[in-house]
């Protein structure tokens, strides 16, 4: 059985969950969520839980277990918590602002580059003196706020020899040696 898929998903107060037709709807205080679940995976709610059920050992079967079980928990969470990343931009130069739903992001390239955010994704940024400008994003979907950072930092990975780019805030950058180090 699937040690991840076998666990139930608590249900905090004020979150409420329907399922019909293979389509589990959460509700919760920051908005709802809808994923629809595939046939071979049964979801019933009990009490303040939910369970997650599959119908067979089939390999197939227990890598969906698994994955549906992660996915609703992710939900139960972003209705009542909400998820939030942070990027820090490295580099002389580089900023970054919102207008709206509009980030852009200037980051060494002779253009400045607009990335239109989707309307369920908050953000912010940061740029305080003598540190590296930060954009904040945050959402309810773990799956769509990680899609977004991911296609920012995109734009500009950064690099192993001084660091320059887009990085999350937690990453740490392996340094490579320049050829200053080379042997003879």
């Amino acid at each position: 059985m699937s040690r991840i898929g076998k666990l139930p998903v608590p249900l905090p107060p004020g979150v409420q969950v329907s399922i019909s037709n293979n389509m589990v709807t959460v509700k919760g205080p920051l908005g709802e969520l809808k994923q629809a679940v595939d046939s071979r995976i049964k979801i019933k709610v009990d009490g303040a839980q939910l369970l997650v059920q599959r119908q067979s050992d089939e390999k197939q079967d227990r890598s969906l277990h698994g994955l549906y079980r992660a996915l609703l928990a992710n939900m139960v969470k972003g209705v009542k918590e909400g998820f939030s990343v942070t990027q820090e931009l490295v580099g002389v130069g580089y900023k970054a602002n919102v207008n709206g739903q509009l980030l852009e992001l200037t980051i060494g390239y002779s253009h400045s580059i607009v990335l239109a955010l989707p309307p369920e994704i908050k953000a912010e940024t940061t740029a305080e003196r003598g540190k590296n400008p930060t954009i904040t994003l945050r959402c309810i979907d773990k799956q769509l706020l990680g899609q977004v950072a991911a296609k920012i930092r995109s734009f500009r990975k950064p690099e192993p020899y001084k660091g320059k780019g887009i990085k999350f805030i937690d990453e740490e950058i392996k340094k490579k040696a320049g050829k200053a180090v080379a042997q003879k």
